[in-house]
């Protein structure tokens, strides 16, 4: 799995509920993130494509997509200071690819909760 939830089944005490409410929360977060960084990024409104960075990194770092979060930093670091703006559309890349997967995976945990809290 890209998903590890074992934080946020420590943040969440075990409860089935607040664990189905904070993946309905990403999945709906991961659409509205993509939007913005696509808009973000070809309107060169590089301060705002960091900050959203920023933003989206603590979403993906609940689900324990750690590696994608130390990309997010990566560009949250770099679009605030317009640096190295050739990067960023690999990094959005990623980020749309390897959420596409986590939603999937996290779609399947909803369904089979029980199974796995």
């Amino acid at each position: 799995m890209k998903t590890d939830l074992s934080y946020l089944r420590e943040m969440s005490g075990g409860n089935k509920d607040l664990i189905r409410e904070m993946i309905s929360i990403f999945n709906a977060q991961v659409k509205e993130f993509t939007q913005d960084m696509d808009n973000h990024l070809a309107k060169k409104e590089y301060e705002l494509l960091g900050k959203l960075a920023h933003k989206a990194k603590s979403s993906i770092s609940i689900m324990g997509l750690d590696d994608l979060a130390k990309e997010l930093k990566k560009l949250e670091n770099l679009a605030r200071e317009g640096r190295e703006t050739d990067k960023y559309a690999g990094i959005i890349s990623r980020f749309k690819q390897e959420t596409q997967t986590a939603v999937e995976e996290l779609n399947g945990v909803l369904q089979e909760i029980d199974n796995y809290f």
